[in-house]
């Protein structure tokens, strides 16, 4: 729970991320927190709200502004997503989320570098940053400096991992070797984008051009934290509805209910060549003011209502 110091703190770092979207000429937007569909994900399980949900993330609208016509455009918005407790989780958290058209996922990097120098320029007050560009958290010191480290995730797998990726996924334990014997290593000098997941693992990401396997999706670690999740858009209406498909019958299988984001399919054929990203606000603030887990670093964590 944060103290009346922590208050301006976050204050202060809500304030810098939007001072840079804004010099970006970025759109700050706002959407719905209830939908009455949600965009079928088989690994996130949403809170029902009546006969609606509660967002998981603002993805789905802001796709749909992208077909509209928006560009740059940008949303700092809470999320909510059950099973989602522990250290670096909770229940209800606050999502920094951006798109750009035209765009890829190597254009969501650079935003990624930029916006952290940004951070630790404007916010060296806080204990966690400086203006030389260090950012320290728990006796760890992460230089932000640009160029950062990328790893593919099949190369990452086999430098830490006792099996490979294909090896892992045939055995449904991706996830779990991912967790365990690659995050520990990851982002502890310079923060590092592993990118290029299982095409499996990207439902809503661009196949890549030069390996049809994977999908053009990466996720950004800071010492041994995940912080973001971004990839280049697929916007084939017709793809997204197979692999919808697919998600919905995992759905089911598992005893839960979704449907067919229909009018997001509708918008999707009319979006352009994108990329998107989402960033965990707590996560990222949490490191930024060294606190050890999320409670620390929120308003009112669970456990204190």
């Amino acid at each position: 729970m944060l103290s009346v110091q922590g208050l301006a703190w976050r204050s202060d770092f809500m304030n810098a991320i939007r001072t840079f979207f804004r010099a970006h000429n970025y759109l700050e937007v706002d959407t719905p927190l209830r939908l009455p569909t949600l965009l079928p994900e088989s690994q996130l399980i949403p809170f029902p709200s009546a006969d609606w949900w509660l967002q998981t993330s603002p993805e789905l609208c802001m796709k749909r502004l992208l077909a509209r016509g928006c560009s740059h455009i940008f949303q700092i918005c809470h999320c909510f997503r059950q099973e989602e407790r522990g250290r670096l989780h909770s229940n209800e958290f606050t999502m920094l989320e951006w798109y750009r058209a035209p765009g890829c996922y190597t254009d969501l990097m650079i935003d990624c570098e930029e916006l952290l120098l940004f951070l630790a320029e404007t916010l060296a007050h806080l204990p966690g940053l400086c203006k030389e560009h260090i950012l320290s958290w728990q006796g760890h010191t992460v230089n932000l400096n640009p160029p950062w480290k990328r790893m593919s995730v099949n190369e990452a797998f086999r430098h830490y991992a006792k099996i490979s990726a294909e090896e892992a996924l045939a055995r449904h334990c991706f996830d779990e070797v991912l967790v365990t014997e690659i995050e520990p290593h990851l982002g502890f000098e310079r923060p590092l984008f592993l990118y290029d997941y299982p095409l499996k693992l990207g439902s809503l990401a661009r196949k890549s051009v030069t390996n049809p396997n994977v999908a053009e999706r990466f996720e950004l670690y800071i010492a041994g934290i995940e912080l973001a999740n971004g990839f280049s858009e697929l916007n084939d209406p017709l793809e997204q509805r197979k692999r919808f498909l697919h998600e919905i019958a995992q759905i089911n299988s598992a005893g839960r209910e979704s449907l067919m984001p229909e009018l997001f399919l509708e918008d999707l054929a009319q979006m352009p060549p994108s990329a998107g990203i989402a960033l965990g606000i707590d996560r990222l603030f949490m490191l930024s003011t060294e606190k050890k887990n999320i409670a620390e670093a929120v308003t009112f964590p669970i456990n204190a209502l």
